[in-house]
């Protein structure tokens, strides 16, 4: 992957500026709106990391009636 992102650099480098503010401009907006795939994917790595973060004892858990109870309360 390194070799791709150097070659795409040196790449990028060789357009004239404005070619690259455009790619930049794009690029950028596109950290705004993740495909679905990309946020499956950091969907996934924080579950795990919350429940590896649970049974290590680093966090605690909170009753489903407690979440819901406060949930609707906020939404009142």
């Amino acid at each position: 992957m390194q070799t791709n992102i150097e070659t795409l650099t040196q790449e990028t480098m060789a357009l004239y500026i404005e070619d690259r503010a455009a790619l930049a401009g794009k690029l950028i907006l596109s950290l705004d709106e993740p495909k679905p795939s990309e946020l499956e994917q950091m969907w996934l790595e924080e579950s795990e990391r919350r429940l590896e973060a649970y049974r290590a004892g680093r966090t605690a858990s909170i009753p489903a009636d407690d979440v819901f109870r406060r949930a609707l309360s906020e939404l009142k």
